[in-house]
């Protein structure tokens, strides 16, 4: 056997070697990521369970053709309902909406953990002055202010990861809504009128989508 012979059987053994060595890896990936999948499809992760718990009216006020300014402070809890799975709150913007219009800025909530069957509670300020509204919306706010009462809904738009065991799921995009009747008293020279500091004791379950 020739110098160059050994040289081939040499590349072709250490060939072999990376060959053993790729395919080990690759099966030991597949292996692990099966596992995590059949964890996953058997714990099946139910989505959180979002309670506007109350809502302190500051301010809500129409103005001018069709300005509304708002101030609320809000009070929200989460629940996480998996006794295996942790959620991870990774975004989470809070605001308040009439009808399909956005009348408050959104509040960023701090990024969090909520652990096995653990109970989240914020309560952030959500604000918006004079904020222009629709026409039609401020003729139909126009006509809620002679009923008194006025549907608000408190939505919350964020993404929330999933922990199972050292698994960290991707990120999934979270949408909340909850509407609530808040009563916001009679009509005062056209303007809704609203005292300060008005608390409204609600504890209303949120419709959630994730």
């Amino acid at each position: 056997m020739t110098s160059k012979d050994c040289g081939n059987h040499d590349d072709d053994n250490r060939k072999k070697l990376y060959r053993n060595i790729f395919l080990s890896a690759a099966a030991f990936v597949v292996a692990a990521l099966l596992t995590i999948l059949v964890v996953w499809l058997i714990l099946r992760p139910t989505k959180p369970h979002f309670i506007l718990q109350d809502a302190t009216v500051f301010a809500f006020n129409l103005s001018g053709p069709s300005l509304l300014t708002a101030t609320f402070q809000i009070t929200l809890s989460s629940r996480n309902p998996n006794g295996r799975i942790g959620v991870y709150y990774d975004r989470l913007d809070v605001y308040a909406a009439y009808h399909s219009q956005q009348i408050t800025l959104p509040t960023r909530l701090p990024p969090s953990y909520q652990g096995h069957k653990d109970i989240t509670v914020w309560s952030p300020f959500v604000y918006g002055a004079s904020v222009p509204v629709a026409p039609y919306l401020a003729t139909s706010l126009g006509q809620d202010e002679l009923t008194g009462t006025v549907l608000i809904h408190v939505r919350v738009d964020g993404r929330v990861r999933w922990k199972v065991g050292t698994f960290i799921s991707g990120s999934y995009h979270l949408f909340v809504n909850c509407p609530a009747y808040i009563n916001f008293g009679a009509k005062h020279n056209g303007i809704s009128a609203v005292g300060s500091g008005i608390k409204y004791q609600l504890l209303l379950d949120c419709n959630v989508d994730v």
